[in-house]
């Protein structure tokens, strides 16, 4: 279908030139509303001053144009200045039989000669583990990835660790302190929950120190650069940057620790990397660049040595980009790693996926790039994505009140197990094949709740709302594959599909219709950087299937030819849901 839309805009494009004189790059069709009769609709209002009529009249024209020189345009109306195109029935068939034979219908196969674009998401700390703001990071990434290599794009997927700087310093003295010895393997803790134990607990014993000193007089600015825990705190930073042997021996086994937990919880996520990155290593890149931007007057030193670049004139400010002893700053050591990775892979394009605390940030950083010549800089993107907050309120790392990636999910595969049990949904599956389940309905709910979402906007996550087997949710969703996979499992042996024999009803060439629009919905959640456009399409397929799923008999139906026809377009949407539901890293059910 998505080939009989191309070829009634390439006509309108032609007419357009007949008619009027007027050559248009392309013409935008959009979904005729539901209230009017109509497949595709033309919006003639840019077309006017060219055709010196009204509304109605050039869509008129345009219309009767259409009808006389396409066989697949069976008639049209006009509203307004909306011109709507009736596509014949014969064309939803042809359209359908193209998705049924194409397994991956829908999706491009990317040309393995061409750049990749790049994906950068999660960039931890390795002083705790992940948590909740993480997840929706981790969804974001991952599932941005997975969409545009849908719409046919090579990528490749990285991460920055920030694996150095006093925050980390934190975590290893606390550890020295009073760890006593204490590891993974002898807490029975994931070693990132282990390193972060400690980060929050340098926090209390820091805050204690604090009120001692304020008790004793200091005021509290003074007590919290003076409390000794964060001297021996700056003065092991300082051993690191020196390369002190057991300070970095230790930085190193904590680290691996740290990584050895993410793993477990990426792999919980479905998500990976092809690379990773790491601050102890990208820190030293971008002051070379700085001094080729300083030859080139991209940048200016002050009396004092410092090395700034001035973007008033883009309506932001001086910014600092060297200090005065010569030290980067987190945009000098981005500046270097973005080059860094142009180098690296052969990518024309660059996606960070960073909260929207960041945006000034990255608008500096693109910014200079570009003053610093490099092309390909109005090709990055910042996925700003709001914050997550929860019925219980904010997160505060310092304190331990985050919420934690790994309780997260172990809560939602519980709810899913409870309201599952309640329902009754499972039951006569053994209790392993139910395990499963809890797991894939648990992380199916909590992903497709989060990625539902437009990623610009902050959101509120509820863990039992999501996990609802009716309404706009990810188990609905795979609920309804389960149904579709059950129908299969049901059906006796049945005629091949003639498509073109059946004549379609209604409510088929409107399912056909939805169905038709998918390749579109996923070029254009690639254009936007928006998995909620995938969700909210593959709930809309859902809700329409199931409208004909209760008004239709399947299997039963007055022929076995009518029931193969229509047992293979159950089969057809079923193909298009597990699709929709992968790209957002969903797991579909084949029995619920």
């Amino acid at each position: 279908m998505s080939d009989i839309r191309q070829k009634v805009a390439s006509e309108v494009q032609l007419i357009l030139k007949d008619l009027y004189d007027l050559e248009v790059e392309q013409v935008d069709l959009q979904e005729t509303r539901k209230d009017f009769e109509g497949d595709v609709t033309v919006v003639v209002f840019p077309y006017l001053r060219a055709s010196k009529k009204r509304p109605e009249e050039t869509g008129e024209e345009i219309g009767n144009a259409l009808v006389e020189r396409l066989d697949e345009v069976s008639g049209f109306n006009v509203v307004k200045g909306f011109l709507n195109i009736v596509i014949g029935g014969a064309q939803w068939s042809t359209a359908f039989r193209e998705m049924a034979e194409h397994p991956q219908w829908g999706f491009q196969k990317p040309d393995p000669n061409a750049p990749s674009t790049m994906v950068e998401f999660s960039s931890p700390n390795t002083n705790k583990p992940l948590h909740l703001g993480h997840i929706r990071n981790n969804l974001l990434g991952a599932s941005v990835a997975r969409i545009l290599e849908a719409g046919g794009k090579n990528v490749v997927k990285v991460q920055i660790i920030n694996d150095r700087g006093i925050h980390i310093c934190k975590s290893m003295l606390a550890w020295q302190k009073f760890g006593e010895g204490e590891t993974p393997e002898s807490s029975g803790l994931k070693g990132d929950k282990l390193v972060g134990k400690y980060y929050v607990e340098f926090d209390k014993h820091y805050r204690a120190q604090i009120a001692e000193l304020v008790e004793g007089g200091m005021e509290k600015k003074e007590a919290e650069a003076k409390a000794p825990l964060m001297k021996e705190a700056q003065e092991m930073l300082l051993k690191w940057e020196a390369g002190d042997e057991e300070v970095v021996s230790l930085w190193k086994t904590m680290n691996q620790w740290v990584y050895s937990g993410f793993d477990e919880t990426y792999a919980r996520l479905g998500t990976e990397f092809d690379k990773n990155y790491y601050e102890s290593e990208t820190y030293i890149l971008g002051k070379a660049d700085v001094d080729k931007g300083l030859d080139k007057g991209v940048f200016f030193k002050k009396e004092d040595g410092s090395v700034w670049i001035d973007l008033t004139d883009e309506g932001l400010d001086e910014k600092l980009v060297l200090r005065k002893d010569g030290t980067s700053v987190y945009i000098t050591q981005d500046i270097g790693t973005a080059i860094q990775r142009f180098v690296d892979f052969n990518i024309d394009s660059l996606t960070y996926v960073v909260g929207n605390e960041q945006d000034y940030h990255f608008r500096v950083l693109f910014l200079i790039l570009a003053k610093l010549g490099y092309e390909w800089a109005d090709k990055l993107y910042h996925l700003s994505y709001g914050m997550v907050d929860l019925p219980s309120g904010k997160m505060k790392s310092r304190e331990g009140t985050v919420v934690d990636a790994d309780d997260l999910m172990d809560e939602m595969e519980q709810t899913a197990r409870e309201i599952a049990e309640e329902l009754g949904k499972l039951d006569g599956l053994e209790e392993e094949e139910k395990g499963e389940l809890y797991r894939k309905i648990g992380m199916g709910a909590l992903k497709y709740y989060i990625l539902r979402v437009d990623p610009k906007r902050r959101m509120m996550f509820n863990p039992e709302e999501s996990i609802d087997f009716t309404g706009n949710t990810g188990p609905f969703i795979q609920y309804t594959f389960a149904r579709i996979q059950s129908l299969k499992r049901k059906a006796d042996a049945l005629p091949a599909v003639d498509y073109d024999a059946y004549e379609l009803n209604e409510r088929e060439r409107e399912l056909i219709k939805v169905m038709s629009q998918f390749p579109k919905v996923i070029q254009q959640a690639g254009n936007e950087w928006s998995p909620a456009l995938v969700a909210s399409y593959t709930y809309d397929l859902t809700k329409q299937f199931n409208g004909y799923y209760q008004s239709t008999s399947i299997l039963n139906a007055d022929t076995a030819a009518e029931a193969a026809f229509r047992l293979k377009l159950a089969s057809t949407v079923g193909g298009i849901i597990e699709r929709g539901l992968g790209v957002l890293g969903i797991e579909v059910p084949e029995r619920m």
